[in-house]
């Protein structure tokens, strides 16, 4: 186990073998290397606080209008695999078999 922390989930169980990490709690693996890629390296957190990342599964925890339609995605509403991007709309993903672009503050992390 190393003294490092996952610079995802922040949890120390960190399994390390040469200079290449992988956190047990989350999975996240990275090098140890000095180089800085910028807003890859932001945490991604659901409405209660829960690590995203790309993969995740997310559900909605209130009804959301879609802008420019007549649609809502209502609470409950389960998304394929995210990808998570930058901007201020943080999720990329499918729901209802539509893409859609959604801000983390309106989801919740689907466990299992």
């Amino acid at each position: 186990m190393a003294d490092a922390t996952c610079p995802l989930c922040e949890m120390n169980e960190i399994l390390t073998k040469d200079l290449h990490h992988e956190c047990l709690t989350c999975g996240h693996e990275w090098d140890d290397a000095p180089v800085e890629t910028g807003a890859g390296d932001r945490v991604v957190k659901d409405a209660y606080g829960n690590v995203l990342a790309d993969g995740d599964v997310v559900a909605m925890i209130k009804d959301l209008k879609l802008g420019g339609t007549s649609q809502v995605l209502k609470t409950g509403t389960k998304s394929k695999p995210i990808r998570l991007v930058d901007g201020d709309h943080e999720i990329s993903c499918r729901m209802d078999g539509m893409a859609i672009a959604l801000k983390a503050m309106y989801v919740k992390k689907v466990v299992g």
